[in-house]
């Protein structure tokens, strides 16, 4: 009966969350750790399928704000709820399931270096796969050919079999968002994922992060904090600026204006080093001004 009751609640969890077509929810809420509040008073309504891009100055609280959509952040005061969960009054199982179906990727890539861009791709259908089968590699075939599909969405299907160790940063970036793609997810965060890139490997991944948010195969939320204003404005369809805590800016890239950056940043001086960090990334532009796709996406 119990196992019945998961497995109903589960069905009208999806059901609800494909009538609403909100994904996440949050209503004034006060986000932080160990009792101290990093957000303030946030209220923010996702919809499925948007392509988030946010930004702000270090300390702001862009990767406290994509680690509440985790659960891995404490929610002091008001309400938060993510494909249907709540996060106020979640059990350890449901959050599991939740977690199973948010991918994430990190600035630093967080790959197991010495296994191949395969297996850790495998480690993304752990959920699936369960712990004990996943420590003793014993996949079925299934499996590995999702997870080789997985590399071939990324562009590496050819670089299945070799060590991490051996790839470049921006194929590891890849093979990052390979894993994540493994899950299945409804959402993906991304955790500043082309900061650490140079341009040409940061538009591979940006272009990756973009078909996987238009494909209607796909349709997947993308929420990215991005250290680049000008790679925000290009690649989302709706920016959130964050300033100490708060959220002072929620509209579409078109609407923000110097004025809003200026408010955004602390010190505007921040702001102009970072859009010169940026200069070199204009590559991403071809002379049409437009965006030109570089991996396969088959």
């Amino acid at each position: 009966m119990r196992c019945l009751k998961l497995i109903t609640d589960e069905i009208l969890r999806s059901t609800k969350m494909e009538t609403s077509m909100e994904v996440i929810k949050i209503e004034k809420a006060e986000i932080g750790y160990t009792g101290k509040p990093i957000l303030k008073q946030i209220d923010l309504n996702i919809k499925k399928g948007e392509f988030i891009g946010i930004i702000g100055s270090s300390g702001a609280g862009k990767t406290t704000l994509l680690k509440s959509i985790m659960g891995k952040a404490t929610v002091l005061s008001g309400k938060i709820c993510v494909l249907n969960y709540d996060l106020n009054n979640i059990s350890k199982k449901e959050l599991f399931r939740l977690r199973s179906k948010v991918g994430i990727i990190f600035q630093g890539f967080n790959l197991v270096e010495r296994l191949t861009a395969l297996e850790n791709v495998l480690t993304g259908l752990i959920h699936k796969v369960g712990v004990c089968r996943s420590i003793i590699k014993f996949y079925k075939t299934e499996h590995l050919e999702k997870a080789y599909q997985c590399l071939k969405i990324v562009g590496l299907q050819d670089k299945a079999l070799d060590r991490c160790d051996t790839l470049s940063g921006g194929q590891r970036q890849r093979v990052a968002i390979a894993r994540a793609l493994a899950q299945e997810p409804d959402i993906l965060l991304a955790d500043e994922p082309v900061a650490a890139l140079d341009p040409y490997s940061a538009k591979q991944v940006m272009n990756i992060l973009q078909f996987i948010n238009e494909s209607p195969e796909l349709k997947v939320t993308v929420i990215a904090n991005l250290h680049h204003i000008e790679i925000a404005k290009k690649y989302s369809k709706r920016i959130i600026g964050i300033k100490d805590g708060h959220i002072v800016f929620d509209n579409k890239p078109a609407l923000l204006t110097n004025h809003h950056i200026e408010n955004i940043y602390t010190h505007l001086e921040q702001h102009q080093e970072e859009s010169a960090m940026y200069s070199n990334s204009k590559l991403f532009l071809n002379n049409n001004n437009k965006v030109e796709e570089v991996a396969p996406v088959n």
